[in-house]
């Protein structure tokens, strides 16, 4: 069992449930309007229903999970105005941490870059929504942390968190065969140095796919 009992090297019990849900979540692995129970988490990560509690009130205040009147907890089913709120908070603050992140862009994150792509090429191949999902963020988040803007990341994170269940039924819908055309353009566009071409690619890969579901 999980000890509730923090010391220097082993966080909380609800912390270790906060994260590993959290990381489900956000990668796609809970489906949108999926009931939990805290009795199932508790059962599920082997701790006691408090450290259950305080992870889901976590959740419930970042937007991953939902709180119903009546003490259901979900993760959110998102409404088409929703879909598309969330989708200009990425072009926003993606593009602009990529563009801040492209000043510090050298080689070596290019060659990370190329290589989290085949990883996601990998993933399309085995047709593995939560892999492909998991590795897409990867993606991003390995060029925005070029950017040295932790707050306006920890903003898109919560963003992609709200979102990972309605990416994983967005995956579903764009049966993937390929990897994403922007990534190419991205990783393009920061060879050459073209801040324009590398916001347009951006803009372009965080926005395309949710259209699909407001459509």
């Amino acid at each position: 069992m999980l000890s509730a009992r923090p010391t220097d090297t082993q966080p909380a019990a609800h912390d270790l449930v906060y994260r590993a849900l959290r990381s489900r979540i956000m990668h796609g692995d809970i489906a949108p309007g999926q009931a939990l129970t805290l009795r199932g988490i508790g059962k599920e990560f082997d701790v006691s229903m408090t450290p259950a509690r305080e992870a889901v009130r976590r959740l419930v205040a970042e937007g991953a999970l939902f709180l119903s009147s009546s003490g259901r907890v979900s993760t959110p089913e998102l409404t088409n105005d929703r879909i598309e709120e969330l989708a200009a908070l990425r072009a926003l603050l993606e593009v602009e941490l990529a563009s801040r992140a492209l000043p510090r862009a050298h080689m070596a994150l290019i060659d990370r870059l190329q290589s989290i792509n085949m990883t996601v090429a990998e993933m399309v191949t085995k047709r593995d929504a939560v892999g492909y999902i998991r590795s897409n963020l990867e993606f991003h988040r390995t060029l925005y942390l070029r950017a040295q803007a932790p707050a306006m990341l920890a903003i898109v994170e919560t963003v992609w968190l709200q979102l990972g269940p309605t990416m994983r039924a967005l995956y579903g819908r764009l049966r993937r065969t390929e990897p994403p055309h922007y990534h190419k353009l991205i990783i393009a566009a920061l060879k050459a140095g073209d801040e324009p071409g590398l916001r347009l690619a951006v803009r372009s890969d965080v926005t395309q796919g949710l259209r699909m579901l407001v459509s």
